[in-house]
């Protein structure tokens, strides 16, 4: 019989902080394909893999840590956990929360927060407080609960998700045999770089564990390039952004939780944060739906952005091998694919119901 997966914590058990009489809550999330971005390496002379976290259980790579983290909840004897959040990781801890059987609360920016993520919290019967402030004011409360009140706070700011995240880098080297040379990926609240190289240094290096030493699998570690969307851009900037602004809702965050992480793994890698604007990341978002077959939602587009910025720049060597987190499914914020290039809404060609009118809008010619 064929092994199922167990989802990321038993599956790489040995690496977290869990024992054997853990109480593991889990969806199956993880073990997410790592898919060969056939035209993105035609583009660059290089081999550029998609690790399509959106085939996580709630369409996003927040399954990871929120796994960790609701298991760590229900350890502590929590009865309720808390988040802010601007989409994703509301929908992950509404339905983590659920399969724990804790009350989950969420705490969301006024504005500019997609439907598609929303409506699965609401599913998932989260309690829904949309805060007048943005996410930054949101986490900022939510951690005051978390430290006043008896609720977990369940944001990456809480340890035990960047343990979560961080076998996303676990399942690369898995897949592919060793680390890649360059590892892309959006930047938003900044936890999963900061997670994806905390992953790669671990499994680049012999690994203490309470059973006695694992040695290293990779040979190497990935230079980390992080992007983030022009209008939420702070590790450009250098300082927080108070008003920050994108299409890339996923990404729209003005003072990341994980910054001091974030940047250590931008310097220690000898990588880089650089900023794309929105017209760049819808770009982006329609190259992996027309040209790759993969449907993202635009923040998840943001890291493919910027390698075609890059490349664009003369800035992306041939010959090596690219890892790209597209970090959420497209139906997560569908709108932006029924638009078209010039923003007007993609409209149904209207035929009559007839064969032949048919098979001549198609272009099709009798056998």
């Amino acid at each position: 019989m064929a092994h199922q997966w167990r989802g990321v914590i038993r599956e790489y058990a040995d690496r977290l902080p869990v024992t054997e009489a853990t109480k593991v809550i889990t969806l199956g999330e993880g073990g997410t394909p790592l898919v060969h971005a056939q035209k993105l390496s035609e583009l660059t002379g290089s081999e550029v893999y998609l690790k399509v976290e959106g085939m996580n259980p709630t369409g996003s790579f927040k399954d990871r840590g929120m796994t960790m983290a609701m298991t760590a909840a229900v350890e502590a004897g929590a009865k309720a956990v808390v988040c802010a959040s601007t989409g994703n990781t509301s929908a992950s801890a509404a339905a983590y929360a659920t399969a724990a059987g804790l009350k989950c609360a969420v705490l969301v920016p006024e504005g500019k927060i997609s439907m598609g993520k929303l409506s699965q919290a609401i599913a998932h019967g989260a309690t829904l407080l949309q805060v007048d402030g943005n996410f930054d004011n949101c986490l900022d409360i939510a951690r005051k609960l978390g430290e006043a009140y008896p609720v977990f706070l369940v944001n990456s700011v809480n340890p035990a998700r960047i343990q979560g995240q961080k076998t996303g880098a676990f399942e690369v080297v898995d897949t592919l045999g060793d680390a890649p040379d360059i590892h892309v990926l959006p930047v938003g609240n900044a936890g999963n770089i900061s997670a994806y190289w905390k992953g790669y240094k671990e499994y680049s290096a012999p690994f203490e564990t309470t059973n006695g030493t694992l040695p290293a699998v990779s040979t190497k570690t990935p230079v980390m390039w992080g992007f983030q969307a022009a209008g939420a851009a702070p590790f450009v900037a250098g300082h927080p952004i108070t008003e920050p602004d994108t299409i890339a809702t996923a990404i729209r965050i003005g003072n990341p939780a994980s910054w001091e992480t974030a940047v250590a793994a931008r310097d220690e890698s000898g990588g880089l944060i650089e900023a794309v604007t929105d017209d760049e990341i819808l770009a982006a978002h329609r190259w992996l739906s027309a040209k790759e077959g993969v449907f993202v939602e635009p923040g998840s587009a943001a890291g493919v952005a910027g390698l075609i910025k890059k490349h664009a720049a003369g800035e992306v060597p041939s010959g090596k091998t690219i890892v790209i987190t597209v970090t959420g499914h497209g139906l997560k914020d569908p709108q932006w694919a029924l638009r078209t290039e010039d923003g007007s809404d993609v409209q149904p060609v209207k035929v009559p119901n007839d064969v032949v009118t048919v098979a001549a809008e198609l272009g099709l010619e009798e056998n």
